[in-house]
């Protein structure tokens, strides 16, 4: 059989394949079931499959498995019944081989794995998720980031990942921003180009790559409200010019797989557009991956969007429009043959999406290579490099919005310390949404990182959750005060969490002690589906924050969040605030290497934090004509685009442009001197925004086009460069086509969107002499 010699070229073998293949095996390679109700796990730590995957098999077959590694509530895969590094791998490869053994023609699985900040596994490294990730600005950092994260999943028989997700954040109160690089399209494009390094490589037929997902197509984060899944108002150009952007640069960058959005853009759902999934990503940008569905979507067609009457219909729509697979299965496999009846879809429909499904099976090796080796994933997974690796990118995403007074860093020796609040000491609410059950010892918290950092028997540290996340208890107040009392200096961790219910229980607000009960609370006020109206902290926070305010000793607010704090009493009156988001498995040594000052902090924001919750959209890629204020406040955010603070101080000088006039398809470069000037050394995060002073469409008042990380020790000056050209200065005209336009453009060199200093370059029009 040709399909099965690895000497022919792929489409050959592909095209012999289809062949052979019966409708109902065509329908299978479509659909991609729970992976996690696949296996039963046995006393002994053996796998053997479910009969629920084998009546899967004998309906023709299954083309992919989501989740089988996957572990967390909504599975109910805890640490007792889920399975290790090493067990995984072995089940991975009992599944593939009972589908290999007990189909006619032999087409392995491919196992598709959750990795937005690490594989959701178990025994996987946590990172920290990808908003702290952004505020690193850490192109490298990233990629090896993913690399990482890579390794461990293709390792345990993982070859794809429903990752990176490119969403612009327009609105913070969306549930899902933290699994968002930032507000900027520019930036996150880059993170999209690096993504595509880190995790697919040179080759996919490698035990270290996976198939990255670009998601969610398209515009997903624009949604009304900021609530999740909400209709998206929005024309195209604007479509193209900001939400499209991070998708198009990851294709170009070599995207295997694309995951539609659950939302409609101006009444057309993502799921079943046409114009998005075959006009503009295949034939306009040349996509030659697939297409698959999040879960459930194709479903919201008939109940949600209801522009199906039914499942047939819903199903012919989207294979029409351009989606391969379908995530879950469940409407490919109980409709497709029926539409396929009643003419809705025709043979070579379904002979396409077959053709693109069994093209990355093919690129990934794995009718060659359908097994995995568990010695290898048991080494890699979880290893200490990786460890290293979690803690340098929360060192990195670290960012410090106040200091005054230079409160911070604290010494070492001497200070007595209150380490207070419902984020110190609790693992889970560190780590974000999509995160797997996680062993106590391998997830420092921030008391255990400010006692690894003075002495676990220095006397130093007092403790005392103070609150919950929500709720209005106060029983926690009186021992909190205790603490701070004795104390002289208050370090306060507040904020959210994004923990759903691992039944770890709660915790005695008296004590701290851990308390296990049959109805256990739950703080998640982040995550996906966990939308808000404000963003104010929760519960009785901010009245605990006051309380200990008052004792008169120097308070420190550490967030640990997953989307952006408005908080006025706290940025006014508090000695110091760090950003810390959801800093992962080594959040806790991260934020103490920042508290001492082990670490300069040089992380900067990627998305604006407002004043209060009324300033939204306060994101800085702003129209001009967006106002100036509301009665009761102006429009400007609390802190910054761009914004972070250091415990030295950068100058910047000589900002030039050379030549000062160039024609469109022409380069120019900016330069600027960045000098360090304070007492230690630091990294700085060099900015470059443009401004079109004058444009046939209307343009936001800045844009990001470039930026530099570079690191500066005391009294060192580094010239930084930047590259201006058609990218850079391109407008997305009425009639959608990318067009340089002559005249005068602003270039603002700066450390934030709101610091800068500017210079002007000048477009001339095609045929003037320059």
């Amino acid at each position: 059989m040709d399909y099965k010699d690895a000497s022919l070229p792929i489409q050959e073998r592909i095209q012999d394949l289809i062949g052979r293949m019966t409708t109902a095996e065509k329908i299978g390679q479509l659909i991609q079931p729970m992976g996690w109700k696949t296996y039963d796990k046995a006393d002994d730590g053996t796998v053997q499959v479910t009969e629920e995957f084998k009546a899967d098999m004998e309906q023709g077959g299954v083309g992919s498995l989501y989740g089988v590694l996957r572990a967390d509530p909504w599975t109910e895969v805890t640490l007792e019944t889920g399975l290790t590094p090493r067990q995984g791998a072995v089940a991975t490869n009992v599944i593939q081989q009972y589908a290999m053994e007990h189909s006619r023609l032999g087409i392995p699985i491919l196992f598709g794995e959750e990795c937005s900040h690490g594989h959701m596994a178990i025994g996987a490294t946590v990172f920290p998720v990808p908003l702290m990730v952004g505020s690193t600005w850490n192109m490298e950092l990233y990629r090896k980031m993913c690399e990482a994260i890579a390794v461990e999943t293709r390792s345990q028989g993982g070859a794809a990942t429903y990752s990176p997700v490119l969403d612009v954040v327009r609105d913070p109160r969306w549930g899902r921003t933290e699994e968002c690089f930032a507000e900027d399209p520019y930036l996150i494009g880059e993170f999209a180009v690096e993504a595509m390094k880190g995790l697919q490589g040179d080759r996919l037929d490698s035990n270290q790559t996976i198939v990255a997902t670009l998601k969610h197509f398209a515009a997903y984060g624009s949604s009304e409200g900021g609530r999740n899944a909400a209709p998206v108002h929005m024309g195209l150009r604007e479509l193209h010019e900001i939400d499209l952007l991070p998708f198009k640069k990851a294709v170009e960058a070599g995207a295997c797989s694309v995951m539609t959005a659950y939302n409609e853009i101006d009444g057309v759902p993502c799921t079943s557009s046409t114009y998005l999934l075959n006009d503009l990503l295949r034939e306009q940008w040349g996509f030659d991956g697939f297409v698959i569905t999040d879960f459930g979507a194709i479903q919201m067609l008939v109940h949600g969007h209801n522009t199906a009457e039914n499942g047939e219909q819903a199903v012919a729509q989207s294979l029409q429009a351009g989606v391969d697979m379908e995530m879950s299965g469940y409407m490919y496999r109980k409709h497709l043959v029926q539409a396929l009846e009643q003419g809705m879809i025709e043979e070579k429909d379904l002979d396409l999406a077959v053709w693109r499904v069994l093209e990355m099976k093919f690129r990934l090796g794995l009718f060659e290579q359908p097994f995995v080796d568990p010695d290898f994933a048991e080494q890699v997974i979880g290893c200490e490099d990786h460890t290293q690796l979690a803690r340098e990118v929360a060192q990195e995403g670290i960012v410090l919005l106040k200091n005054e007074g230079n409160t911070l860093p604290l010494a070492k020796t001497g200070p007595k310390l209150a380490v207070i609040g419902p984020n110190a000491n609790h693992i889970y609410n560190q780590l974000g949404d999509y995160t797997s059950p996680q062993p106590r010892e391998q997830i420092v918290t921030v008391l255990d990182g400010i006692i690894r950092k003075l002495g676990a028997d220095s006397g130093q540290v007092l403790y005392a959750p103070g609150c919950r996340i929500k709720g209005d208890s106060r029983e926690g107040f009186a021992q909190a005060l205790a603490c701070a009392e004795q104390a002289d200096v208050i370090v306060m961790v507040m904020g959210g969490s994004s923990a759903r219910d691992f039944g770890e229980g709660t915790i005695d607000l008296r004590t701290g002690a851990s308390v296990v009960t049959d109805d256990p609370w739950n703080d998640m006020e982040c995550g996906e589906g966990i939308d808000r109206a404000s963003l104010n902290l929760m519960g009785v926070q901010l009245e605990l924050v006051q309380e200990v305010h008052k004792l008169g000793k120097p308070v420190i607010v550490v967030y640990i969040n997953g989307r952006p704090i408005a908080e006025p009493w706290i940025d006014e009156h508090v000695h110091a605030i760090v950003e810390a988001w959801y800093p992962g498995q080594e959040g806790g040594n991260a934020i103490a290497d920042i508290l001492f000052g082990d670490v300069n902090p040089s992380g900067r924001l990627t998305v604006s934090i407002p004043k209060h919750v009324g300033q939204l959209p306060v994101y800085y890629h702003a129209k001009r004509t967006r106002g100036k204020r509301y009665l009761e406040m102006d429009l400007v955010p609390q802190y910054p685009f761009g914004y972070g603070l250091s415990y030295t101080e950068f100058k910047y000088e000589n900002v030039r442009v050379m030549p000062e006039i160039i024609g469109p398809d022409d380069e120019a470069q900016v330069m600027v001197e960045v000098t360090n000037t304070g007492a230690v050394a630091g990294s700085e995060v060099v900015q470059l925004y443009i401004t079109d002073v004058s444009a046939s469409v209307t343009r936001a008042e800045m844009s990001l086009k470039g930026f530099r990380k570079i690191h500066l020790e005391p009294g060192q000056t580094q010239t930084v460069t930047f590259p201006v050209q058609k990218e850079h200065l391109a407008l997305i005209d009425s009639r959608l086509q990318s067009v340089v336009e002559p005249g005068e453009f602003r270039l603002m060199v700066g450390r934030s969107s709101t610091e800068w200093t500017a210079c002007s370059l000048q477009i001339q029009k095609v045929g003037v002499e320059v």
